[in-house]
C-alpha cells in the first residue's frame, strides 16, 4: 500500500466538514491540528467559546465537539480512507477530546455511512421557524434511530402525553433562563446584529427565528427576552415530532458519543428532507435533566431534545474560516487508500 500527501484542497474540505457542524449557541468551540508522526487529526476543546452560566461542566461543549468529529469522520471517509476515532486519547491532556486517523483501510466507499451524508454536511442547519403537520414517515424515523445506535447512543420518539411532559419541561427551562440576569446577559453575548459580524461567530438576529406566541412551542429566546415583532400567532405544528437523545452513562465520552450520534441524526434527516431544530433547555437545569428520561422505565442520561418536521430551511449561521481554527503543522503523508 502506498502513502499520499494530504493535498491543500483535501485538507481545507475535511476542516471545512468539521466547522460546518452544530454547536452552543454557535459558539464553535474547536481547534484542529495535524500530528504527522499519528496521521491524524487531532480535535481540541477552546474553552473559552464554552458558555459557563448554561454548560458549567462543559456537557454541550463536548456535544459540540463530537458532531464536529462525526462531520470530520464524514469527510476522511469521503476522500476515500478509513477513519479510525479515539475519543479522551491522552486523560492527561484534558484539551484534547479526540483523534481522527486516517488509514488506507476502507469499509466500503462511504466508511459505512450513507453515500449522501457528506453533500448533507453542507445543507443541514437548524431550522427555528414553523414546520408543518405533515407526519414523517415510519422508515425516515426508523433510520433515524438506527443513526443514533451506531453512535453508541438512542434516540426515542415518545407517546403524545410524555411529548407534552418534556415541552412542559423545555417551558420551565426557558422560564427560568429568561429570569436569570447571569443567563440573559451571557445569551445575548452570542446574539449579532446580521450574519457580516466581524466576530464570526455566535447567531445573526436573522437565523433566531419567530417565538410561538401560544408558547406551545418553547422555543429558545437567544435575546432572554421577549420581543412582540418576533411573536407568531399560528402556523407552528399542532403536533410536534420531538425526538429524545440518550446514552446509558454520563461521562465526557458520552458526551461525546452523543454529540457524534445528534450530528448522524441531522446528517440523515438532511438527506431525507427533514428539517430539525434543537431544544437544550432542560438540559441546562439538573433538576429539569433528570424528568427528562423517557416514561415508564426513566432509564438513560438526556443529551438533547431534537423537533423534527418539514418546514422552511431557514438562514445559515456564519462558520468560522478553517484558516482560523486549524493549527498548521509539517506536511502530513497519508496512508493511500490505492492499493
Amino acid at each position: 500500500m502506498r502513502n499520499a500527501p494530504l493535498d491543500a484542497a483535501t485538507l481545507e474540505a475535511c476542516i471545512s466538514a468539521a466547522v460546518a457542524a452544530p454547536s452552543f449557541f454557535n459558539t464553535q468551540p474547536w481547534l484542529y491540528r495535524l500530528d504527522p508522526e499519528a496521521v491524524a487529526f487531532e480535535v481540541r476543546a477552546v474553552p473559552e467559546r464554552s458558555l459557563r452560566q448554561a454548560d458549567p461542566v462543559a456537557r454541550a461543549l463536548h456535544l459540540s465537539v463530537g458532531a464536529s468529529v462525526l462531520n470530520l469522520r464524514v469527510a476522511v471517509a469521503h476522500f476515500g480512507w478509513s477513519p479510525v476515532v479515539r475519543l479522551l486519547p491522552r486523560p492527561e491532556d484534558a484539551g484534547l477530546l479526540a483523534t481522527v486517523r486516517l488509514t488506507g483501510v476502507r469499509t466500503g466507499p462511504t466508511g459505512g455511512h450513507r453515500a449522501d451524508l457528506y453533500p448533507a454536511i453542507w445543507h443541514r442547519h437548524s431550522s427555528r421557524f414553523p414546520f408543518s403537520d405533515k407526519p414523517l414517515p415510519s422508515h425516515v424515523l426508523v433510520e433515524l434511530a438506527e443513526a443514533a445506535h451506531a453512535e453508541g447512543a438512542s434516540l426515542v420518539l415518545p407517546e403524545p402525553a410524555e411529548t407534552a411532559h418534556l415541552l412542559r419541561l423545555t417551558a420551565e427551562a426557558e422560564r427560568r433562563s429568561r429570569a436569570d440576569p447571569g443567563r440573559g446577559l451571557e445569551s445575548r453575548r452570542w446574539v449579532h446584529k446580521d450574519v457580516n459580524d466581524p466576530a464570526d461567530i455566535g447567531l445573526p438576529q436573522s437565523v433566531l427565528g419567530p417565538q410561538d406566541a401560544r408558547e406551545h412551542l418553547p422555543m429558545r429566546d437567544f435575546t432572554a427576552q421577549r420581543h412582540p415583532e418576533r411573536l407568531v400567532a399560528q402556523d407552528f405544528e399542532t403536533s410536534p415530532v420531538i425526538a429524545l437523545l440518550t446514552t446509558t452513562h454520563d461521562r465526557r465520552t458520552d458526551w461525546l458519543r452523543a454529540g457524534e450520534a445528534l450530528e448522524h441524526i441531522l446528517l440523515v434527516a438532511t438527506a431525507h428532507g427533514v428539517r430539525a431544530s434543537l431544544m437544550h433547555q432542560p438540559m441546562e437545569w439538573p433538576d429539569l435533566r433528570r424528568m427528562l428520561s423517557p416514561a415508564p422505565d426513566h432509564t438513560g442520561h438526556a443529551r438533547m431534545l431534537i423537533r423534527l418536521g418539514y418546514g422552511p430551511e431557514g438562514p445559515a449561521p456564519p462558520r468560522r474560516a478553517p484558516d482560523a481554527v486549524f493549527e498548521a503543522a509539517e506536511p502530513m503523508t497519508v496512508p493511500s487508500h490505492r492499493s
